[in-house]
């Protein structure tokens, strides 16, 4: 039965965290030697409301752990798709570097990480797509800590989509974009066991995954299962998640945990505070074709007129980093 912990932040994410991992997590399962592995939504090159997760949720999260003892670990790989940028220079902006020596946490950027290669099933395809085998083969447990968002391509963002930023190489992600809904089912299969920590003090609001109005909700949502999580997240901003793909392949493969069978700590409809609605602008349609067609994606990505094309959308729309 999976678990869902609320609890709001109007005094900080120190009690909220402690609390959603008292409540989440079974005796003696958070214990001193135990490698974990946070992952945070690093999205853009520094924090913005809304797009990012919060700076002082990963200090509070990292904070928590080390004190049982934890070998923390905290990850994200370079970002920005077509125009990369390096994760080492947001852990320096963000102040995450500082944070990570100050608690004595180990701060990896996944892209340079020896990786494994698993298989996908995408109808006749079989994709190879590479994973950090520092997750896959050196953590324990990971911990998801996504934010909660409207995004252009696939509706919502959360606790499932956060790791398709463990895919090592922006441009590769790029080219998976057509078969999202199996790789990142795969991709979260092939993690070690994961909690989610999602800091909802801001959603972002009517586009995304960077565009979009920041929005306070001021609530943390504490899960042991991802769906669970995305499903709890859709309800409290208010959208139908047979909306989003991932979550419709999510539930329909074995396992998926029924609304009637999550456990909650408290009543979840005393959060539901803000209701989100996507408003994708005509800037936005390249983007989405080109994430449900392969032959779009290596036209707008890999072709020899990629960067034409670009040059041209970004004569009625900046770049977004």
């Amino acid at each position: 039965m999976p678990k869902i912990f609320l609890a709001d932040l109007s005094d900080g994410y120190e009690q909220a965290i402690a609390g959603a991992l008292d409540y989440i997590t079974f005796p003696g399962q958070l214990r001193s030697g135990l490698r974990v592995a946070i992952k945070p939504n690093l999205t853009f090159p520094e924090y913005r409301p809304g797009v990012m997760t919060n700076p002082e949720a990963v200090r509070a999260l990292v904070a928590r752990l080390s004190e049982v003892g934890c070998r923390v670990t905290i990850c994200e790989a370079d970002s920005g798709g077509y125009n990369r940028f390096s994760m080492n220079e947001v852990f320096r902006v963000t102040g995450l570097a500082d944070m990570a020596a100050e608690y004595g946490a180990r701060l990896v950027n996944l892209s340079y990480q020896p990786s494994r290669l698993i298989e996908v099933s995408c109808g006749l395809r079989r994709l190879k797509v590479p994973l950090p085998r520092l997750l896959v083969e050196e953590t324990d447990l990971f911990i998801t800590m996504p934010v909660p968002k409207v995004h252009a391509n696939t509706v919502l963002s959360g606790a499932i989509k956060n790791q398709w930023g463990v895919i090592q190489d922006p441009a590769e992600r790029l080219k998976l974009h057509p078969y999202f809904n199996a790789v990142i089912y795969a991709v979260n299969r092939a993690l070690p066991p994961a909690l989610v920590i999602m800091d909802g003090k801001y959603g972002l609001n009517r586009n995304g995954p960077m565009r979009g109005e920041p929005v306070k909700l001021d609530w943390l949502l504490g899960a042991d299962d991802l769906y669970a999580a995305d499903r709890v997240m859709a309800e409290l901003v208010g959208m139908d998640w047979r909306r989003v793909g991932h979550l419709v392949y999510y539930s329909r493969r074995r396992g998926a945990a029924a609304w009637q069978h999550i456990q909650f700590n408290t009543d979840y409809r005393k959060f539901k505070r803000a209701r989100f609605e996507l408003r994708r602008q005509w800037t936005d349609w390249p983007g989405w074709l080109t994430f449900h067609s392969r032959w779009l994606a290596w036209l707008g990505y890999e072709s020899a007129m990629a960067k034409s094309l670009h040059r041209a959308l970004y004569l009625f729309r900046e770049p977004f980093y």
